[in-house]
């Protein structure tokens, strides 16, 4: 690191648990973040700000007033921009040092499939199930950690799928595709702001704790808030097996 790098993340380095070492790790990191909305928002700030080096975002919406409210890496006069490229231009006056790429497409299994084998971690920020099971698919062919967030309402979840492993559970083991789940989606249910910020910042959190090789992660752990009580419960997670994505490990598409 130069001179500007060492004062730019000199409060990461303070900490024994990061220092140089752990800060050029970052640097060399790659994470895939699906979604740009209300957690990609947050996740990606604090991960460019943090010093990830290399960010891909994927996403195929643009910007809408309707977003603002929660959506904190767009700014009103990027209404109609694709998010991936309004993202992409709040990170770079964060942090130039960044390497985002913005991808403005919906992302299908193949795709992802592609995307994750040069990632280190992925995280999903998206808000349907088709696209979670995708992504938690791909992960498993992959053999990548993946970091989950949802919020609907008042209500938040953060879990942590670290499938670099076999002998614990997928997001597939939490919501099975052929369960009663409904995608549950801001535009119908609506969303306290402020809970997409803490979700999303506890998703950059674990992303960073596993590029690092920190800590304990959420591994195995759903993390559960009520954001009117604010009030949060951690549920031990067990693989399924019953489950047709991770029991076999012969995933294919």
């Amino acid at each position: 690191m130069d001179d500007n790098q060492l004062l730019r993340y000199s409060r990461h380095i303070l900490l024994p648990q990061i220092g140089v070492q752990g800060q050029e790790a970052l640097i060399r990191s790659h994470v895939l973040l699906v979604g740009a909305g209300g957690l990609g928002s947050p996740v990606a700030l604090y991960l460019a700000a943090s010093g990830v080096g290399n960010l891909t975002i994927c996403d195929g919406d643009k910007v809408d007033l309707t977003n603002l409210q929660r959506q904190i890496a767009h700014n009103t006069n990027r209404i109609g921009m694709p998010k991936t490229s309004s993202a992409r231009k709040t990170l770079a006056s964060i942090n130039p040092e960044v390497n985002v790429i913005a991808l403005n497409e919906r992302m299908d299994e193949r795709r992802l499939l592609e995307l994750a084998a040069n990632a280190d971690v992925v995280v999903d920020a998206s808000d349907n199930f088709p696209t979670r099971y995708a992504i938690n698919r791909v992960c498993m062919i992959r053999k990548k950690p993946l970091v989950s967030g949802a919020v609907v309402r008042f209500d938040g979840q953060v879990a942590v799928f670290d499938l670099r492993h076999t002998q614990g559970p997928c997001y597939h083991c939490l919501f099975p595709a052929n369960g009663e789940d409904q995608d549950m989606r801001c535009a119908v249910m609506g969303v306290f702001a402020p809970l997409v910020g803490i979700i999303g910042c506890v998703q950059a959190a674990e992303t960073l704790k596993i590029l690092l090789d920190i800590g304990q992660t959420l591994d195995g752990r759903l993390l559960l808030l009520d954001g009117l009580s604010m009030e949060w419960h951690t549920i031990k997670l067990n693989k399924d097996p019953a489950c047709t994505v991770c029991v076999h490990e012969t995933v294919t598409l």
